[in-house]
């Protein structure tokens, strides 16, 4: 529709209120465009919450009751053992589908749960009275393509089973994905948050389809979902779960005890990591941060990038005498469709993402770990 503003008297003086009232709106929009905050200062103020959490200031006077699924993995004892620590032993409840060592049971409440039973996690957030659920049960990527049919029930449906869950008694969740979300066709230096997936392994699928349907939850039901797609993780007080990326694992574990390693990717094949300090410490900094502040659910988050023959040089200033085999396996094809280096802009920009532990810095904490498992203590 077009307004004729001068083609007759009348119709002048309609010109002129149109157009008074059109100069009343612009004043009015960029009256409320000045009100509006400035995007990098509520960045800024997102940045700042974290680090006061991060120094054990501004605590909420009631902490979050806390779920922790495939507790006994990876990263859950790390976690628990952190969160404990912060919120109260008896807030965090970690769970398995195995018994736990005696030490576990020693930390805090230790249970049951079978992720696909929905009744029996049912249960279990209504009495322990649950706000949180850290959801880490799954197969890795090398177990999972061996048992295609187990890693879609474990995966997939625990994954169903957890979000719905969470959405009927409004928890926040977190669900971890992975560098092993993206497949052969992504951007693999930089890999970047939004770009081409398609992953190649029911893990990466899996993980896909969990960071998809966490957004679609969260746009559709208002769930407050959150999830980083984490690097390799290195750690030395669990045993290796079966990832792709566990040779930086096992190396440590292997220099020690016989001096002899026998890696099974090539020795150019660069694929990013991360110390489990700086991983456990990124996903508690995540569950931390308002939900304002977050732009995306899911985040890269990442640390360092090496090869196995950068590793291996790093553990040669611990073990001078290793030796190193590369033999590699189906692994090799997993790995060769992975980024080789993660772009986490987004993190360190909107919650103030920074990690801490370089590959020198790695190695020492590695050997220093895993040294006392292989001492003679009886000298």
């Amino acid at each position: 529709m077009t307004l004729a503003l001068t083609s007759s008297k009348g119709k002048g003086k309609v010109g002129k209120m149109v157009k008074e009232k059109i100069s009343k709106l612009f004043r009015l929009l960029n009256t409320f465009h000045a009100k509006l905050p400035d995007q990098r200062t509520f960045s800024t103020s997102c940045v700042l919450h974290n680090k006061i959490l991060s120094t054990g200031a501004d605590k909420k006077s009631s902490s979050p009751r806390v779920l922790i699924t495939g507790s006994l993995g990876q990263l859950g004892t790390g976690l628990a053992k952190k969160l404990r620590a912060r919120y109260g032993a008896e807030n965090i409840i970690m769970s398995d589908i195995i018994r736990a060592p005696r030490e576990i049971l020693e930390t805090g409440p230790y249970i049951y749960a079978d992720i696909l039973d929905f009744k029996n996690l049912q249960e279990i957030i209504v009495n322990y009275r649950i706000d949180w659920l850290i959801h880490f049960s799954a197969l890795l990527s090398a177990i999972g393509e061996s048992n295609v049919p187990l890693a879609m029930r474990v995966n997939i449906e625990g994954l169903h089973n957890v979000m719905e869950l969470a959405k009927q008694y409004r928890l926040k969740i977190f669900v971890p994905s992975t560098i092993g979300a993206f497949g052969p066709d992504s951007p693999r230096n930089p890999t970047p948050d939004l770009c081409v997936q398609r992953p190649r392994t029911i893990y990466g699928v899996s993980k896909v389809h969990a960071e998809l349907l966490g957004e679609y939850y969260h746009f559709k039901y208002g769930l407050d979902f959150r999830s980083l797609r984490f690097p390799g993780v290195i750690s030395g007080d669990t045993s290796p779960g079966g990832g792709t990326t566990d040779y930086a694992v096992v190396i440590f574990h292997e220099a020690l005890r016989t001096g002899q390693f026998k890696c099974y990717l090539r020795e150019d094949t660069k694929l990013p990591m991360m110390y489990i300090e700086d991983c456990l410490r990124s996903l508690i900094e995540l569950m931390e941060a308002p939900n304002e502040c977050l732009k995306l659910r899911t985040y890269n988050v990442a640390a360092i990038s090496f090869t196995p023959e950068e590793l291996v040089k790093a553990v040669k200033k611990h073990v001078p005498n290793l030796k190193v085999d590369y033999v590699p396996d189906h692994r090799q094809a997993i790995a060769d469709s992975w980024p080789q280096v993660f772009e986490d802009v987004n993190a360190r920009k909107d919650w103030g993402w920074k990690h801490e532990y370089g590959l020198d810095e790695l190695c020492s904490a590695m050997i220093e770990v895993t040294k006392p498992y292989y001492v003679d203590n009886s000298k």
